[in-house]
């Protein structure tokens, strides 16, 4: 059979600033029921195990802290897991930004020799537009995460972080299974229903035949325990599993942020996430691996690194708290912004109150003009704080959201006008000192004596001469300040007793 040709999928390149997108998205009534119901049944299935643990405030302690504590020393847990995961037979790559990691990617598969990879759901390879890096070399890559595939069939873009086609229903997975599967694989059965095991069924077996003869895997990583070298991925279909262990070559892209120092901070998070992810005690499918093993699994092992532009969101003492996400997308669930746009509203892969934080530190919002799309993300939120409450490491949001809208502003604000700095360099001096104040207090009390009827109305000189102060004063007036200042008052009666 001739090979379907390479596609590229689309991007969230060129999408308008959030409120233009939103307006837009605010009008599918079948994405918004859709919504609801989804965002509803995985709260409620969330509040259910989580309130089986009466230690769950504490393990969102535990959780913040090992992800404090990792920031806190980055470079050197970086460092401590590359020297284990070479010591365990892998090869460790270190990627600035995203063109840097695909140019590795697309290396090693060529190297191999290689046309197509399979992938596990991975946010990192959609940060970077992985997909389409390849599609560019001549290699095909296919999502065998089964929200994934429905939205590369679909030739769709993710809008949720666990599962990326919340936005369809089974009608709509239906007619995109019949319609696509038979152009890049094995077609969907014609008689096929959509009834959710028969849609889970029909990706089965388009999926399997790419399993089988895949050379080449990509993956990323929900942890990696810097001591001993070992990654870990979470799943709930097994697909995951499959690439993980049958191609001859595995490739993570893992986010220089994803990192424990141990064991025991693992055991931490895997409470956590599954919990706060999809309403389950734990994964139905946890893999972990550490380098290679001879006769078991993939011959080789790439590891890469990935910062773009983390590195800068780690300098930044607010905002660096959105590097403690672990993309559970609790938030997502109990955001009423999100339940009502959907993800493709925030333009990017991380949608949502963590998307709205964390894409505009990564792009680079306050060290250099920035587009409207991304400038407009910190204004996607209400600021209701729900958001907070959720997360399982604790990352407050909304500080995070009024933090980077103050660098918005100022990163509008055109040059300083020289009167106003020179008010605000004089108020600053007068504040500084209580004799100062108490002085300015006095020369104003004794300019009221010569205001009428107790108003300043306006500047008794030109425009020209007053600048600011006298236009403000001509469609304004002010009270004029006091003949005797409260501290005048009340030192002269001795704070009230002699008056």
């Amino acid at each position: 059979m001739t090979a379907p040709p390479v596609r590229r999928e689309p991007t969230f390149v060129g999408m308008p600033p959030f409120p233009e997108a939103a307006h837009i998205e605010l009008a599918n009534d079948v994405q918004r029921a859709n919504l609801r119901e989804a965002t509803h049944t995985i709260r409620a299935k969330r509040d259910a195990v989580v309130a089986e643990l009466p230690d769950w405030e504490l393990l969102r302690r535990a959780g913040e802290a090992i992800k404090d504590d990792v920031l806190a020393r980055l470079p050197a847990h970086l460092e401590r897991l590359e020297a284990s995961v070479r010591a365990a037979g892998g090869t460790v790559h270190w990627a600035r930004d995203a063109a840097e990691a695909n140019a590795i990617v697309v290396g090693i598969v060529r190297a191999e020799g290689a046309t197509e990879v399979v992938k596990v759901k991975s946010m990192a390879t959609e940060e970077i537009e992985l997909n389409n890096a390849l599609a560019e070399a001549g290699i095909q890559a296919w999502e065998t995460d089964l929200a994934q595939l429905i939205v590369q069939l679909g030739e769709d873009l993710p809008s949720h972080l666990v599962v990326p086609a919340i936005h369809r229903n089974r009608a709509q997975i239906r007619e995109i299974f019949v319609r696509e599967m038979g152009r890049v694989g094995r077609p969907a059965p014609a008689n096929l229903s959509d009834d959710p095991a028969a849609l889970a069924e029909a990706a089965r077996l388009h999926l399997r035949e790419k399993f089988l003869r895949a050379k080449v895997a990509v993956s990323g990583g929900n942890f990696a325990i810097a001591d001993t070298g070992t990654v870990c991925v979470v799943e709930s279909e097994g697909n995951g599993r499959m690439c993980l262990t049958l191609p001859e070559t595995l490739i993570t892209v893992l986010g220089v942020e994803k990192l424990l120092p141990t064991w025991a901070d693992l055991e931490v998070f895997l409470q956590l996430l599954p919990r706060s992810a999809t309403g389950e005690r734990m994964n139905p499918y946890t893999s972990m691996w550490t380098g290679i093993t001879p006769g078991d699994g993939p011959r080789e092992f790439h590891l890469i690194l990935l910062d773009n532009g983390r590195s800068d969101v780690l300098a930044d003492p607010v905002g660096r708290q959105a590097l403690r996400c672990i993309r559970c997308s609790a938030c997502l669930n109990v955001c009423p912004v999100y339940e009502r746009t959907g993800g493709h509203a925030y333009g990017s892969v991380y949608p949502g109150p963590i998307g709205a934080i964390l894409v505009p530190q990564l792009r680079g919002i306050g060290r250099h003009p920035v587009d409207a799309q991304t400038a407009s993300l910190p204004f996607a939120s209400s600021l209701c704080g729900a958001c907070f409450d959720a997360c399982p490491v604790r990352i407050d949001i909304p500080e995070v959201l009024v933090h980077l809208r103050a660098k918005v502003v100022d990163g509008r604000r055109g040059p300083h006008d020289r009167a106003e700095e020179a008010g605000m360099t004089a108020a600053r001096w007068t504040f500084e000192k209580p004799w100062r104040i108490g002085f300015a207090q006095h020369v104003a009390g004794v300019g009221a004596h010569f205001v009428k009827h107790g108003v300043i109305g306006r500047v008794p000189l030109p425009n020209r001469f007053t600048g600011p102060v006298g236009a403000w004063f001509a469609d304004r007036d002010a009270p004029a300040p006091p003949a005797e200042s409260f501290r005048s008052w009340y030192k002269r009666t001795e704070g009230g007793r002699e008056e």
